[in-house]
């Protein structure tokens, strides 16, 4: 069997789906609600969380995400990286979609909606602001979250490792021009500190500390000791999901409860460009018949943000108050809600997309 029909064959028989997992968009949207009211009620204590961090990246959420990443990793064995190169379709796929589509798109959304459709609902001295937070949040490809969509559509962990490896390179040199392009100035102050540091903390030691972990694992136990250590950490990286969840939505629990309205319209651009780049990406990949567990992550990684970047620098270039700041933290909001939509969309269509193949 050569690799590309490997690729095709191996997720066609997934692992049954539990209980926990079946019901995760139920107890997401608890995790919210819950991350909400708490963040309103106890805006102290999460104060203090918040100010756990070093170079605006926040040190307790960075090991959740280290909790939800490292058990899928230790799936991943690292000596066939090599055979993705067969993937180059799905990976140029992504990267058109990354890098020429999305950031462009959003310019125009955020043109179209906040400039014009909800000018009059919206404080008028934040309107450029807020168009310029949405820019940001477009620019910069998601690094750390796209493993756990990936695992939970059953893409192909090579591929998505790969994938998010080569965004983090191109993000280095291609966000500042991409940004002050679409913001029409001539310099930007990237804030350095938090891309590197949110590389080598979402990727860098994650990877390192699971190839060790598996090398150690195979050498005493073999296949068998691995297999079962990897059930037993199933459930970690979702529950790690959901405290991430509370942790977040409980930074911005008082905001969301006091500008509800500005924030549900920031949300329509990036609901609309979240699709429109996933079902692009997707529709691609299937022109180009790629597999279904590469297509999978593909349109994954070409519609979720980097977040935590697109939230610093809109604070480092207009204030922590600003309307830039605010619209990138609304892409926080319904990051997870709307890429688990996402997923369910890839999981459920997967014998249509087959049909081609």
């Amino acid at each position: 069997m050569t690799h590309a029909e490997a690729l095709t064959v191996a997720p066609q028989a997934p692992a049954r789906i539990g209980f926990f997992e079946r019901y995760l968009t139920v107890w997401v949207l608890l995790c919210i609600v819950a991350g909400t009211l708490l963040g309103h009620l106890l805006p102290t204590t999460f104060e203090t969380i918040g100010h756990m961090q070093a170079a605006e990246v926040n040190l307790p959420v960075a090991i959740l995400i280290w909790l939800m990443i490292i058990p899928m990793l230790l799936k991943i064995d690292f000596g066939a990286l090599a055979d993705v190169r067969r993937q180059w379709k799905g990976i140029g796929v992504t990267l058109f979609i990354n890098w020429v589509v999305k950031p462009f798109s959003m310019a125009l959304l955020g043109w179209f909606f906040i400039r014009h459709v909800f000018a009059a609902y919206l404080p008028a001295d934040q309107l450029d602001s807020y168009v310029a937070g949405l820019i940001l949040l477009a620019a910069a490809p998601c690094t750390a979250m796209v493993f756990v969509w990936s695992n939970l559509c059953h893409g192909e962990p090579h591929f998505t490792l790969s994938q998010v490896a080569l965004n983090d390179a191109i993000m280095v040199v291609a966000f500042t021009p991409i940004v002050a392009l679409l913001l029409g100035i001539s310099s930007i102050t990237v804030p350095w500190s938090t891309l590197i540091l949110s590389v080598v903390l979402y990727i860098v030691v994650p990877v390192i500390i699971s190839v060790v972990w598996r090398h150690m694992l195979l050498a005493r136990g073999g296949q068998a000791m691995l297999q079962r250590l990897l059930h037993r950490l199933a459930p970690i990286s979702l529950v790690a999901l959901l405290a991430t969840l509370v942790v977040l939505f409980g930074f911005q629990g008082q905001q969301i409860l006091e500008q509800p309205m500005v924030i549900a319209m920031l949300a329509v651009p990036i609901l609309i460009q979240v699709y429109f780049n996933s079902s692009l990406a997707y529709l691609l990949n299937r022109q180009f018949r790629v597999p279904h567990c590469v297509a999978g992550p593909s349109s994954l990684i070409g519609a979720s943000n980097f977040f935590e970047l697109a939230v610093a620098t809109a604070v480092g270039l207009f204030g922590v108050h600003s309307g830039a700041a605010l619209a990138t933290v609304v892409g926080v909001l319904i990051e997870v809600p709307v890429m688990l939509s996402v997923v369910s969309v890839v999981n459920r269509t997967r014998h249509w997309y087959e049909a081609r193949i």
